[in-house]
């Protein structure tokens, strides 16, 4: 362990790094429920959508373990599935394609190699430091908005109106009470610093549905999709397979502008996603060296790439590092084996998948407007006083994400709209050129919409 870890060089011990690596695991072992569950509404099977999310986590964390010894843990990204199922997968359904996910999976399984690459010649690094900061900041806002509205849609919280476009559901129902009620349960645990804290919100919703359904308010009806919340247990506790390479590239010679953009939105939500989950965690773990910079910062992206291209290949969505990982962290984890001990407990958790399965959508909305409330906090760093192209193209990501449903939208105008401030003001020398192929990338999406 000393060997392969260094623990003395960082100040901690084998016990010190399994409690932290449990600690992470519990912190983010909700994406178990939430994945299958929004990669369903795209059409994919969520047992094997169970399967590549456990595995591919598993695989990812142990990576960033090896090649960079960082405490920090990988998954399925939230509001990369979000954007996966709600917005690419939707668009493409609309078109008349049938299984949308497999052309949204070739996407990802694009952007994962983009990544390597990127790694490989230390571009992404270099990359994330030319973006602007309130665009960054406005961009991760934004995906906490776009998770929370659709945790409300998806237990019934917030439903269509044609006269108001959005109203309020029916309170009364079970699946909006008991959603509200474990959204309180996850804000006073996580207040008292409790130990999975999110996971627990889940379950503790789930089991109060399971009591609604035992005294009949709570009523089972497939047809208006109210299954039954207990768990089956008729398959047995094996894992299903996952949907192993099921990608599809018939789409991408007739809409290759389309692909692109697709790809390039996975690109740029993870890239940033990725690149802000190291810093912050690495600098509460004192990782950070005398000049503020990363080491080792190469394997950790790179375990994040490959981990992409094993998740698509798998049938999940974009794998990224985990912001959650700072929960271990804070318990003392400071090497790669709290990694490897939270990569263990997924591969563990594989065995459990029909209770997982089992957890209804309402049961997992309190996570993802937890989750969408941690993510909007980066909005009290954007500055809104001297930079107006950063500041409008940061509120335009935020807003232009939940209202058009749609994470690409948010970022396709919040790009637009700094370039062209800038272009206006005469600070055309502040755009890098990778805004530049950005604007006219997103500029050519726009074209392609008009002429539709």
């Amino acid at each position: 362990m000393e060997k392969l870890f260094k623990l003395k060089e960082h100040n901690t011990t084998v016990k010190t790094e399994l409690t932290a690596g449990l600690t992470t695991f519990l912190s983010m072992v909700y994406i178990l429920a939430v994945n299958p569950s929004i990669l369903g509404d795209a059409g994919m099977d969520p047992a094997a959508v169970f399967t590549a999310t456990a595995v591919s986590a598993a695989i990812a964390s142990l990576l960033m373990a090896f090649l960079a010894n960082y405490p920090i843990a990988l998954a399925s990204g939230m509001g990369l599935n979000a954007y996966f199922s709600y917005t690419v997968c939707t668009e493409l359904a609309e078109q008349g394609i049938q299984d949308p996910w497999k052309i949204a999976l070739a996407a990802i399984l694009v952007e994962g190699i983009i990544f390597i690459l990127l790694s490989l010649v230390k571009f992404r690094e270099t990359l994330v430091n030319k973006v602007p900061a309130n665009l960054k900041l406005g961009i991760t806002a934004g995906i906490g908005l776009f998770i929370a509205i659709v945790g409300l849609k998806g237990a019934g919280i917030v439903v269509s109106e044609p006269s108001t476009l959005l109203t309020l559901g029916d309170v009364s129902s079970p699946q909006v009470v008991l959603a509200l009620v474990g959204l309180i349960i996850i804000a006073v645990l996580y207040h008292f610093n409790v130990k999975g804290s999110i996971l627990i919100g889940i379950l503790v919703t789930w089991i109060f549905g399971m009591i609604a359904q035992v005294g009949g308010w709570y009523v089972v009806n497939p047809e208006a999709g109210n299954s039954s919340l207990f768990p089956s247990f008729d398959g047995g506790f094996a894992p299903t397979a996952p949907t192993m390479f099921a990608f599809d590239f018939s789409y991408v010679s007739g809409h290759l502008i389309d692909f692109a953009v697709i790809v390039f939105s996975f690109l740029f939500v993870d890239l940033f996603d990725t690149a802000g989950t190291l810093i912050g965690v690495a600098s509460k773990a004192n990782l950070l060296d005398k000049d503020g910079n990363l080491p080792k910062v190469g394997g950790a992206l790179m375990s994040d790439a490959i981990g992409t291209v094993v998740g698509a290949c798998m049938g999940t969505s974009t794998v990224t590092s985990y912001v959650e990982s700072s929960a271990g962290v804070a318990q003392g984890g400071r090497t790669g084996l709290t990694a490897v001990t939270a990569a263990g407990l997924f591969i563990v958790a594989l065995f459990f998948s029909p209770i997982f399965i089992a957890i209804p959508g309402f049961a997992t909305t309190p996570a993802l407007v937890f989750v969408g409330l941690l993510m909007i906090s980066s909005v009290k760093n954007m500055d809104f006083s001297e930079d107006m192209a950063g500041a409008v193209g940061g509120f335009l990501a935020i807003i232009m994400m939940p209202f058009t449903y749609s994470i690409a939208n948010g970022i396709m105008f919040g790009i637009l709209a700094y370039v062209i401030i800038k272009v206006f003001t005469g600070k055309v020398k502040d755009i890098h050129p990778v805004m530049w192929i950005s604007a006219a990338l997103f500029a050519l999406k726009i074209v392609t919409l008009i002429i539709k």
